[in-house]
């Protein structure tokens, strides 16, 4: 009942308010300003949608300035990652040429020459080679026995015969000769082929040296590339040799490095330079003018000098001796009255030092390829180590070892191969510095008597790939890992490796010429051992007979 009562008084009051009798004032003009309400409700509308459009507006750009700001971050992080990743391939750069530079003195120190030791890196080499199949093991060893070892039997007699004789004249030579004025002449060696038991072809000629000196008071001084001393690039490999007195700093007097007061006079120079016409040094064979020693003259004055030796002996011999070859000043020939002949080399030589290093006037003919810069410059031979390296590293072999056979037959069919295009720039000193390489690389028993056709191969790959790169690094020089018990000289070990095959860089004829008749002799080698093998029950054998070395 109370709800119901407040609710008709709430009803009363509010008509009563409505009313617009009571509320004239409020009431009586709403329909009058119910257009300008309306307009002004759709002003502040339009003003309301143009103030929501400034507003859209303002977050779009506000969107669009943050993406741009996003994007310009993204672009900075990943300039940021570029930089760090090329300032790390830099630095990978710097230790790649840092390794390389240290690689590179760990090559002048002994690793000068990639021989491919491993099998898996000989399967790759030789793209000539890989068309080319070797007789087997049975043809081998009847083509080394019948054609090799048939030819070979009496070089011990025609060795010792030659180096009797050469004794003898040598013997003759010193008596011949002024002991005050002439050149002392020490007793020949032995080196070469014929003394390292492998050649094959005919005729056989004995290499031998002859050391000289000078007279007293008078000395050599040797000069070489890899002593401190100026030579040019394409000098390496030689040296030159100054004729000085003992009593002579051939460095240089201590007046040429200090002030002497005018009073003061230097007495070794006082004596020296008054007593030094270029006579005597052209009597000492020095090339004109200079204090150097030259190879021509060396060898005209050896010359004159054998002739009157043999002149003096020859009364006790039954043959002749006479001078074989222009071309090569130190061949001689020995002829009987029945036909035959004998040739040997005798090259005169100054020792290097106190080493088992000589500086050879010049080379027997066809033995290296050389141009001599001038008639000053004397090459350096290391034959007598190259032979006592050989004997020390056959001691270690397995018995009947294929070392030197490896050789001799690949001396011969390249001699074959010469025979039949004409000489090429490769001759045996190359073949013989490929064999010394692998036998440094290669363990012992892989140079067992079976093994004689893998060895083959590992030779001719190893040579195709020396000629395709153009390199054939000298064994002995800048070999690091020569061994010790050989005594040789520091000074060559840590020289930069010198390239054999480095005349051929330039002289490109030459070069394809040597290429083209070494991939020919490999086609015609299985052709040339089939025609010169015998067959015979030894072709039934893995083994090889060998003469004792």
């Amino acid at each position: 009942m109370p709800v119901g009562l407040f609710r008709v008084c709430l009803l009363v009051i509010t008509a009563i308010v409505n009313h617009p009798l009571f509320f004239p004032k409020e009431n009586g003009t709403v329909p009058e300003n119910t257009e300008e309400i309306i307009q002004k409700m759709k002003e502040r509308e339009e003003s309301l949608r143009l103030e929501q459009l400034r507003l859209e507006q303002e977050i779009a750009d506000q969107e669009a300035t943050q993406k741009a700001l996003e994007k310009a971050a993204v672009v900075a992080e990943e300039s940021k990652e570029e930089k760090v990743r090329w300032d790390m391939w830099t630095a990978l750069s710097m230790v790649i040429f840092l390794l390389i530079e240290l690689w590179r003195q760990d090559f002048q120190e002994g690793n000068w020459q990639d021989i491919g030791g491993e099998e898996d890196d000989m399967a790759v080499l030789g793209k000539a080679f890989k068309g080319v199949t070797l007789p087997n093991k049975a043809v081998l060893a009847s083509f080394y026995e019948k054609r090799i070892l048939g030819t070979t039997g009496d070089m011990a007699r025609m060795r010792e015969m030659v180096e009797g004789f050469a004794d003898d004249l040598l013997e003759a030579l010193r008596s011949v000769c002024n002991r005050d004025a002439d050149m002392e002449v020490e007793d020949c060696m032995g080196v070469g082929s014929m003394y390292e038991n492998w050649r094959v072809r005919k005729p056989f000629v004995c290499d031998l040296i002859v050391p000289f000196a000078p007279p007293e008071p008078y000395c050599f001084h040797c000069q070489t590339w890899c002593s401190g001393d100026s030579f040019p690039p394409d000098e390496q490999g030689y040296g030159t040799i100054k004729v000085c007195r003992a009593d002579e700093d051939v460095t240089g007097c201590i007046c040429d490095k200090t002030k002497l007061g005018e009073d003061m006079l230097c007495l070794l120079h006082s004596q020296v330079s008054s007593t030094r016409p270029s006579s005597e040094m052209e009597d000492l064979l020095c090339f004109k003018n200079t204090q150097y020693l030259d190879a021509d003259q060396v060898m005209k004055w050896f010359q004159i000098a054998v002739t009157k030796a043999w002149n003096r002996i020859s009364h006790k011999y039954e043959f002749d001796l006479s001078f074989s070859l222009l071309d090569s000043p130190g061949a001689l020939k020995i002829k009987f009255k029945s036909g035959k002949s004998i040739a040997f080399n005798l090259t005169p030589v100054v020792q290097y030092e106190n080493s088992d290093v000589y500086f050879i006037s010049h080379f027997p003919r066809n033995s290296l390829a050389t141009d001599v810069p001038s008639s000053t410059h004397w090459f350096l031979t290391f034959a007598v180590y190259e032979r006592r390296f050989i004997q020390l590293v056959s001691k270690t072999l397995p018995a009947n070892a294929c070392h030197v056979s490896c050789l001799q037959i690949l001396s011969f069919l390249h001699g074959k191969q010469c025979s039949l295009t004409g000489p090429s720039g490769l001759t045996n000193y190359h073949l013989k510095t490929v064999l010394l390489h692998l036998l440094q690389a290669r363990p012992s028993q892989d140079w067992a008597p079976e093994k004689l056709e893998a060895r083959l191969q590992d030779m001719l790959k190893f040579l195709e790939k020396c000629l395709q790169e153009k390199k054939l690094y000298h064994f002995f020089i800048g070999n690091g890992k020569v061994p010790a018990e050989l005594g040789f000289p520091i000074i060559f070990q840590r020289a930069e490796p010198l390239n054999l095959f480095r005349p051929f860089v330039l002289r490109r004829d030459i070069y394809r010429k040597m290429v083209d008749a070494f991939h020919e002799m490999l086609r015609n080698m299985s052709a040339l051992i089939n025609e010169y093998t015998v067959h015979s029950p030894l072709a039934h054998t893995n083994g090889i007979r060998k003469e004792p070395l």
